[in-house]
């Protein structure tokens, strides 16, 4: 296979980029120490592979922009994440949720680009793949307890699934889309294990990828790039 341009490794880049600050978000705020933990890692993983995309985008470039400058100087309009990840947290379930879309999602992708003739494109997605293995078996197993525990439990799975699905369908566009029949398969069984229904409605939002997204990304963005935009070239 071919080399990936800098325009897709800059959105993988940004997908997990944002996931990682997303769920940063959570660190002192989840239900357990136990689960704390996991997602402060899920959030390292994330933000380690970014950072290799980055770097990777930059020296494919060949403009000389470092990861620090790809991620912290770009504005909302420049970021070409799905806007799946720059959904707010929700409650535990509604998190569990938006993290098994995306896991399912990149243990298809990493295990494509695994294979590209592009060698360090091919080690970054080797090493991810090893990582979302993990969390696919994580947030699938929490969206089976959530789904198939308390009527409390199951409700707040079901809105998340409810809420989110929406933003689906936007990681199958191009050339990601013969990503979407595994992706299916592998969701319809987590939900059927989870006892959750499927949403009905076919409405989908998109744009992401284009640079149009939630109004959720500018305030993350805000928060997660003032200080090198406050500080230019400040080093630690």
């Amino acid at each position: 296979m071919t080399i990936k341009s800098v325009t897709s490794l800059l959105a993988h880049a940004d997908d997990n980029m944002v996931l990682a600050q997303r769920l940063g978000e959570l660190i002192s705020n989840a239900p357990e120490l136990e689960i704390d933990i996991a997602l402060g890692n899920t959030a390292l993983d994330h933000l380690g592979v970014a950072r290799a995309l980055y770097t990777h985008a930059g020296n494919t470039e060949g403009k000389g922009r470092s990861e620090d400058e790809l991620a912290m100087f770009r504005t909302e309009r420049e970021y070409t994440n799905l806007l799946l990840v720059e959904q707010p947290n929700g409650d535990f379930a509604h998190t569990m949720v938006r993290q098994l879309f995306f896991d399912a999602y990149q243990m298809e992708l990493w295990r494509d680009l695994s294979t590209f003739s592009d060698t360090t494109l091919a080690g970054i997605a080797a090493r991810a793949l090893k990582e979302a293995t993990y969390h696919m078996r994580f947030s699938s197993g929490w969206v089976t307890r959530l789904g198939d525990g308390t009527e409390e439990s199951h409700r707040r799975a079901q809105d998340g699934v409810n809420a989110l699905w929406q933003y689906t369908s936007e990681m199958f566009e191009g050339e990601a889309e013969h990503y979407h029949p595994a992706w299916s398969t592998t969701i319809e069984s987590a939900l059927i294990e989870a006892g959750l229904d499927p949403v009905a409605d076919p409405y989908q939002r998109t744009g992401g990828r284009s640079g149009f997204h939630t109004e959720y990304l500018g305030f993350l963005l805000a928060e997660m790039q003032w200080v090198q935009r406050s500080y230019p070239g400040l080093k630690w």
